[in-house]
């Protein structure tokens, strides 16, 4: 396992109700929160795959050229590589998993602790 990858998992599984899924056996890894994808990482690449708020968003990270485009996703998830800046992946991820945690359903999001640091 990469280094970057090891440190993708420690930011998620620390995450209130966060949970590795691995339903392609090595191919497409993902963190899931409420049965949700909030970070992949698939195999072929070192990088991970976050949402963004909206599609604006994730334009302005890719123009910057922080992030690109997540392959196969929706245009408002980005995908992050190991050369990125850590902390700056390290509050997409955290960012993802606040947006996805806020669309479940009121009883799953009300049965997770809170995160600490929001």
């Amino acid at each position: 396992m990469s280094e970057f990858r090891e440190h993708i998992d420690a930011i998620c599984s620390v995450l209130p109700g966060a949970i590795w899924s691995d339903p392609a056996e090595g191919n497409l890894a993902s963190w899931k929160v409420g049965d949700k994808m909030f970070a992949c990482l698939a195999s072929a690449a070192t990088g991970v795959s976050v949402k963004t708020p909206d599609v604006e968003t994730a334009a302005m990270l890719i123009d910057a050229g922080v992030a690109e485009k997540a392959p196969y996703f929706h245009k408002s998830w980005v995908r992050f590589y190991e050369n990125a800046n850590s902390e700056e992946v390290q509050f997409r991820v955290h960012a993802s998993y606040d947006l996805i945690r806020s669309k479940l359903p009121a009883k799953v999001r009300n049965a997770l602790p809170p995160r600490e640091g929001t």
